[in-house]
């Protein structure tokens, strides 16, 4: 409960009932943010292709774009079939292709791979890896697992409990996407929490922090708040 799915609500404009001001380099974010939520929240009535194009608008260049995502993500042999004949780790992927069709400045995720059993959430992140690597996107990740913060980051910031405040800011040792059992994730893990043993409890010295965060992608995302 400290705010997290809140900030990507914030950052996406789904969330007005904010003072502050979200901004992309240094410009206010309007447009270009794409989402994946928890659950892949695919349309029962539309097909995968349907799925993944109902975010693309009246771009005439979105379905090859489409087509192209879903051959990536593996899917390309069930562009037609209906969302109830895949398995959940198909749907993610239907929903990681429709995040990027729209080829978003910043794509918010929240906690997208969670309920996943372990092979599944590993084969989704090297392919959200593979598809942030082709385009000029900002991830803003959220995520309860440590691990997968450190493996996929190359910025971590570690919130509070409510009222959520930005507590501790991690960069040291982000070299690149890895997979969670990684032995240099697990060593910078241990790491961490030598140095912040009161890390995952929330009671890290606000000093300095409280009341703004960011996130570090291939451009700058600043949310800042009044708090």
């Amino acid at each position: 409960g400290c705010g997290k799915s809140t900030l990507l609500n914030v950052v996406g404009g789904l969330d007005h009932d904010v003072s502050g001001r979200v901004t992309l380099d240094g410009s206010p974010l309007q447009d270009g943010i794409g989402f994946m939520f928890q659950e892949p929240r695919l349309m029962p009535w539309l097909t995968v292709i349907e799925n993944v194009l109902l975010v693309a608008g009246d771009d005439p260049t979105a379905p090859a774009r489409a087509r192209d995502l879903l051959q990536a993500m593996e899917l390309g042999d069930v562009l037609d079939a209906y969302p109830g004949r895949l398995s959940g780790g198909m749907q993610r992927r239907v929903a990681l292709a429709r995040a990027f069709v729209i080829e978003p400045r910043v794509l918010l995720m929240d906690e997208p791979f969670v309920s996943l059993d372990a092979p599944t959430a590993d084969r989704l992140r090297a392919m959200l890896v593979s598809l942030w690597q082709r385009c000029n996107t900002s991830v803003l990740f959220v995520t309860h697992d440590l691990r997968e913060a450190l493996a996929l980051g190359d910025r971590v910031c570690f919130m509070s409990g409510a009222p959520g405040r930005v507590m501790l800011e991690w960069r040291e040792g982000l070299s690149g996407p890895r997979l969670p059992n990684d032995a240099a994730v697990l060593a910078l893990q241990r790491e961490l929490l030598d140095r912040h043993p009161a890390l995952l409890a929330g009671l890290l010295d606000q000093s300095g922090n409280a009341g703004q965060g960011r996130a570090q992608g291939r451009n700058n995302i600043e949310v800042r708040t009044d708090a």
